[in-house]
This record gives C-alpha cells, structure tokens and sequence, in this order.
C-alpha cells in the first residue's frame, strides 16, 4: 500500500510539474517563444569554486541573487570563478554572462554539496561545434556592426591572406613586419599585418602602439600625438618564433587622417630592440577595399 502511495505522490508530482511549465510558456508571447535563449543548468556548492571558460573575453556579468558570488580569474579574461554564497540555498537562482564577440549566455543554478562537475569549458564547445546555446548582443565600441558579422569578415581576410599592398613595411635585424592589406565595413577598417622573423631569436612582442602622428615633428616630439583604440584584433600574436611568420587583422574606427600626418603603428620586443614600425597615410586609407572585393558570403 505504501509503494502505491508513494507512486501517486510522484506522478502527481511529474503532472504539476508539466502543468506549471505549460501554464508558464502560454504567458509567453509566441514571437518571443521564437526568441527563447535555453539557459545551461549547473549547481554549485559552498565549499569549492566552479569555474566556466567562455570562447572570448568576459564583458559582462549580472547574478540572479546574493546567494552567488562570481568574479574574473585573475589576469585571465575569460575565465569566471563561481561559488554559493550560503550553504544550501533551496531557490534555482541564475545569472547571465556577456561576452567580447557579442555573445550572451544564461544559466540557472542550484545549490548541490556534491556538484557534478566543477569546471565547464563552452570554448570546447565552440571547438567542437557543438551547438552553444546563446544569443547576440550590439556592443557599443561595433556601433550597429554584428559582433558575428565582424569577426565573419576578419576571419575570412585571415584566411585568404592576399597582399593587396607591398610599399608598407619595415625590416630590420632580420625582422620584417608589413601591412598586407586595408579593408572597411560600415565605417570600421580592418588592418591585415604580418610579422616574419628571419632569424632563429624569437620575437616576442611586448605591446603595440597605434597613433596618428604629425610628419613635421615626429622625430624631434610625441606632444601631438593622438593614440588610436583598437576595437577587435583577430589572431592576437605574443611571439613569433625563428624563421616563423605570424599574421593578425586589427579593427579600427573610422580615421579621418590629415595630408600632413600618418597613422603610425609600432611593435615593440620584449626586453629588445628589434622594434616594428609602420606608417600609414590618408592616401593608403582612401584605397581600402570592400567586403564584396573579397567575395565574402554570409
């Protein structure tokens, strides 16, 4: 008699539970229901950090209740560590995470002492092909730009690596660095560079600056220099190795450039002097090709 019990209990259960989902999903608006982001289920515990590795940089994040905390691994920008904040939350909570190429992600929370799992690797997923569940947002720095739009065009001008400009480039103590190419989409140029090292030291690339100098004084002062920020890079480089070559494509804003100054981009090595420079003039700009030159299909 208690086993029938019991059965009753669950299958009451299983019913209120289908019944609560539907009554919910009828409050939804059908358009919306075409809209629904899925969210990821995880549970978290007290005593020990889960961490998640998303595909890009951690842009943005926003906890459901202050029974999470959750922040950046520290030097690392897409890494989030998560914890409970109580023990034994009995609530679902949630929390939802943006990241650099537009991407948003949801995830609802339960509480576990025993957790399944403590770390999740979404970069896999994306490696993999796995079907991710996420949606996109417009970031401001792309203005009306899709984030996917954006790195569709920098990853097909990586791949097809044509070099539609050969007068732009500085070598010296066996490093050569040159602009292949300049493009532009909606207003944003996209540089194409390479680096090759000549010899078997590697190059490792401390930073690189990008600012808009004034050809009359800039040997002699920086004063006037104004610096230019650089939206998205695809294929970021740290080292390039002996007899290696690397390229990346930089996003920039649109450049208005006046007759007496260029665009000065520098690489700069790390504990050396083999440093990189190129210079760009309005003349080089008003040359960029578009993305229909380069036949790219979306």
């Amino acid at each position: 008699m208690k086993y029938y019990i019991i059965k009753t209990v669950m299958l009451l259960f299983i019913f209120l539970s289908k019944f609560d989902a539907q009554t919910t999903d009828s409050l939804i608006s059908p358009k919306l229901q075409l809209g629904k982001i899925e969210p990821y289920e995880l549970t978290v515990t007290y005593d020990k950090t889960t961490h998640l590795i998303f595909p890009s940089a951690i842009k943005y994040v926003d906890l459901g209740s202050e029974n999470l905390i959750a922040g950046k691994a520290e030097s690392v920008e897409n890494v989030l560590r998560l914890k409970a904040s109580v023990k034994d939350f009995e609530k679902e909570t949630n929390f939802s995470v943006i990241t650099n190429d537009g991407k948003f992600y949801s995830f609802d929370v339960f509480y576990s002492s025993y957790p399944e799992s403590l770390n999740y690797d979404l970069k896999e997923m994306k490696n993999k092909k796995e079907r991710i569940q996420s949606g996109e947002v417009l970031l401001e720095e792309l203005g009306s730009n899709s984030p996917t739009l954006t790195d569709l065009l920098m990853e097909s001008i990586f791949y097809k690596n044509k070099k539609e400009i050969r007068h732009i480039s500085d070598r010296r103590f066996g490093i050569q660095s040159q602009l292949k190419g300049i493009y532009i989409h909606e207003g944003k140029f996209y540089l194409h560079t390479e680096i090759k090292n000549f010899t078997n030291v590697p190059f490792i690339i401390d930073f690189i600056s990008y600012k808009i100098v004034d050809k009359k004084v800039a040997k002699r002062t920086v004063v006037q220099d104004t610096n230019v920020e650089v939206l998205r890079t695809y294929h970021p480089i740290e080292q390039i190795s002996g007899e290696r070559s690397e390229r990346s494509i930089f996003l920039l804003n649109h450049l208005g450039i006046e007759d007496d100054k260029f665009l000065l981009i520098e690489f700069f090595e790390k504990n050396g002097s083999r440093h990189q420079t190129l210079q760009i003039e309005n003349a080089d700009l008003v040359k960029a090709k578009v993305p229909n030159e380069l036949h790219v299909t979306f």
